[in-house]
This record gives structure tokens, sequence and C-alpha cells, in this order.
């Protein structure tokens, strides 16, 4: 039995507005173990972030079943950690309290708050900032704050949708570099959304092409290179060139249905 389990999906979105359904997600079965780094990669509407939804909880197949170490997902829970593509902080709260945001929650004093914060704001290079405002830091910085506040939770699974999508070149490098380093070091079973190819295989243990909606699985993609993932070399860029023929592939045939 495999840690994450999507069996037989089907996603229908219905418009009672205009008297249609559209099908997103068409029979997908997907199985990831634990302690991988999955990343799903395909085309603008083909259900990759409706996928994620549902381990998180946020969405529920229309039939199907999703489950996470045996259990059957019905809404969400702690043992799932999520990273927007935007960070979405509490501007009015120092990095240290939007850390420990669910502590605060839970009612724990400021004194346990800030020490459960620490370990975690340093895992992502935070250290000298922890009572820094949100408006205080740069949008790769306030990145590594929800990234951070995800795992203070000690998900059995951290869920990520595009969270680099809206950074910078450099410090899109520089985060795909440290989240591989944390992955490592809390040994986190990750589930990661992205449109970016080199990004898929700079991260991924897994690659999990996704054909034009409605979506299907078209190809998953064992990644066995060496890390750190050296982009120039035959080894990255020959499997890279067989993902973006698959991608062209589904782009032309998106077209023809169109």
């Amino acid at each position: 039995m495999s840690f994450i389990e999507l069996n037989n999906i089907v996603k229908v979105f219905k418009d009672p507005q205009r008297g249609t359904d559209m099908l997103a997600i068409d029979h997908i079965d997907l199985s990831v173990e634990k302690k991988e780094l999955v990343c799903l990669l395909g085309p603008s509407g083909c259900g990759k972030s409706t996928l994620l939804n549902m381990i998180a909880g946020f969405e529920k197949p229309t039939s199907g079943e999703v489950k996470v170490d045996g259990k059957l997902i019905t809404g969400p829970g702690a043992d799932r950690g999520m990273v927007f593509q935007q960070p979405n902080l509490m501007p009015w709260l120092p990095v240290w309290d939007n850390v420990a945001f669910a502590l605060k929650l839970k009612g724990l004093s400021k004194k346990d708050r800030q020490a459960a914060a620490q370990p975690f704001i340093e895992a992502v290079k935070l250290n000298g900032f922890e009572n820094h405002l949100p408006g205080e830091l740069s949008g790769g910085m306030a990145q590594r704050v929800g990234i951070a506040r995800a795992l203070l939770q000690n998900p059995a699974v951290v869920l990520m949708d595009e969270p680099f999508a809206a950074l910078d070149a450099q410090t899109k490098l520089d985060m795909q570099e440290e989240l591989v380093t944390i992955w490592q070091r809390y040994s986190s079973t990750i589930v990661f959304v992205t449109h970016s190819v080199d990004e898929a295989l700079i991260l991924g243990t897994q690659v999990v092409v996704m054909t034009h909606r409605p979506g299907k699985i078209r190809e998953t993609i064992a990644i066995d290179l060496d890390r750190p993932r050296d982009i120039t070399s035959t080894g990255f860029n020959d499997i890279k060139r067989h993902v973006l023929d698959l991608i062209r592939q589904e782009s032309n045939l998106a077209k023809q249905d169109a």
C-alpha cells in the first residue's frame, strides 16, 4: 500500500447557471510512496491543483477515493500542510508569530510559540528576521515563512501549489535548492504542482505529466539523477527533451479538440 493513493478519481464541475457539466479529471490513479517528492506537471486547466486540493481535503472527487497513510480523506487535517502560490501571511504579525499561527489558535503562550517556531525559522534560513513584519520581507523570504509555517505542524504530507511561480529567476533557483535541503532534512513526503519542466526535474523523485483537459496521467517518469541536479548535464537534458515532447503533443491535441 502506497502512502498517498488516488484511486479512480473523477472530478466534474457543475455550472448550474448554464446547466452544463465540465469533466476536469478523468479516471486518475496515482500512488506516492513515503518520503518522495512528486511533481505534477501539465498544461493549465489539466487538474493539477484540483488533485492537490483533493489530497488536502479542500475538494472532493465526484467519484473515486483519496487516501493518506491508509485513511480516507474527507476534509482538511493537520496531517497535511499546504503551501500556496502566495504565502498569505498575517501582515500585522511578525515572522515568528506567522510561523506559529496554528499554535496561537490552540492557545499556547507567546514563549512556547516562539520556542516552537525558532527551529523552523532557522531551517528556512530566516535567522535575524524573527521580528520583521511581512511587509518588510522580499517575496522569497515571505514564501520561506509559508514553508516554515507548514513544517511546524509536522504534517505527514506537504502540498505545494506553484509556490515559487511569482519569484524572480535567481530567487526561484535558491528556493528550489532550499526546498530539496528541507525535504532531505525532514524526510518529508511532498507533492508539488508546477508549470515549469526545469523545476519539476530539479526537484522531483518522480514527475507526473498530465494530459490536457480532461486531465489524465500521460506518463510518470522516475528521475534518478544525482543531487544537486545539473541542468546542463546530458542526463537532465535527455529527460527534459522527452517531457517537452509529451507537453508539445498534448498542446497539439488540445488545439485539435478546440
